[in-house]
């Protein structure tokens, strides 16, 4: 079998693929019955039950903004206060919710940090696609926006995770990054995740929940 080429550096632009990305987000939703892809993730609390997997399917189509750069896009979201409670317990249940996602990047973006989220969520992405020309393509642009040394988002990995990236270059697959993005994960979960839970970011949201509880 003839082994597929590497990277094409120029085929096709970041942009483009982001027209792709955003063109998929307004396409109209799966018809019922529809086999769905089997996709699954990585239990990332090291637990023996991934939470994670249980409930993506049931979500996907409400859950539009693991795209790249797509969470701005989002309409304002009012988690309720037992939601926003669960985020203090699980790190896991705050990445699960739309609206902790959201509240998360606004922490980070304060912090200078939130391109951390996305190369995470542009992973997970990453992980659905079955296409081998699609998992090229994204796999470049994940690597030309946070990985290579001249990207002008470039997240903290260590020097095994990153010579780990570059051997897969010349033959990318959708699970090329799964070292980096668990890395990237125990990053946000033991060092940011604490810091947003003392946050008044969060702190707000939590007062502002249990004043509309009580208004109710």
């Amino acid at each position: 079998m003839k082994q597929r080429e590497g990277f094409q550096p120029h085929s096709v632009s970041g942009v483009e693929m982001r027209k792709r990305q955003a063109a998929h987000i307004e396409a109209p939703p799966q018809a019922p019955g529809q086999p769905r892809p089997n996709t699954c993730c990585l239990c990332w609390c090291g637990c023996c039950k991934c939470l994670w997997n249980e409930d993506r399917i049931e979500r996907s189509e409400r859950q539009t903004c693991t795209k790249m750069d797509s969470i701005e896009a989002a309409e304002e979201q009012h988690p309720s206060l037992e939601e926003v409670l669960s985020w203090a317990r699980s790190f896991e249940l705050m990445l699960r919710s739309l609206e902790g996602r959201e509240i998360f990047r606004e922490f980070l973006r304060s912090e200078y940090s939130e391109d951390n989220l996305l190369f995470w969520l542009a992973c997970e992405e990453l992980k659905k696609e079955t296409s081998p020309s699609v998992v090229d393509e994204k796999a470049r642009i994940i690597y030309e926006d946070y990985v290579s040394i001249l990207s002008p988002k470039e997240v903290s990995l260590d020097s095994r995770v990153r010579e780990g990236i570059n051997q897969s270059l010349a033959e990318p697959s959708n699970r090329m990054y799964e070292d980096a993005q668990l890395q990237i994960y125990t990053l946000m979960h033991r060092d940011s995740f604490p810091r947003f839970l003392n946050s008044t970011v969060y702190r707000d949201l939590l007062a502002s929940r249990r004043r509309t509880c009580l208004d109710t």
